[in-house]
């Protein structure tokens, strides 16, 4: 999906599974945040609304699963010419994100996108 900032976001099935499996879990209303490399590194995380407040440099960047997805500013700055695509692997999830202890992760994968 394009979000409000023309940046692509995509996600794979295994990605989309685990969204599933979140909702199941902690209900449908969640959100993403594209960590900006402190903590868990460059992780998505996954939140319940509610227990991530979205501030006013918060970038609206696209949908999965739908999910909202967002970025600070100053990172969509440096990634606004990205195509996204989020993955689910196998390994410890970030320390605050809803998946940690499910023996899954999100991933962000990026390619270059020519504009």
């Amino acid at each position: 999906m394009t979000g409000t900032t023309g940046m692509t976001v995509t996600a794979t099935e295994a990605a989309l599974d685990l969204i599933g499996e979140l909702k199941s879990r902690f209900g449908a209303d969640l959100l993403f945040h594209q960590s900006g490399g402190c903590c868990d590194g460059s992780a998505p995380m996954c939140f319940q609304q509610g227990d991530y407040i979205i501030g006013g440099s918060d970038v609206l960047v696209g949908e999965i699963g739908g999910v909202p997805l967002y970025m600070n500013a100053d990172q969509h700055a440096r990634w606004q010419h990205t195509s996204l695509v989020i993955d689910a692997i196998d390994g410890i999830g970030g320390m605050f994100s809803l998946e940690n202890g499910s023996g899954k992760r999100f991933l962000t994968r990026s390619d270059v996108c020519q504009r």
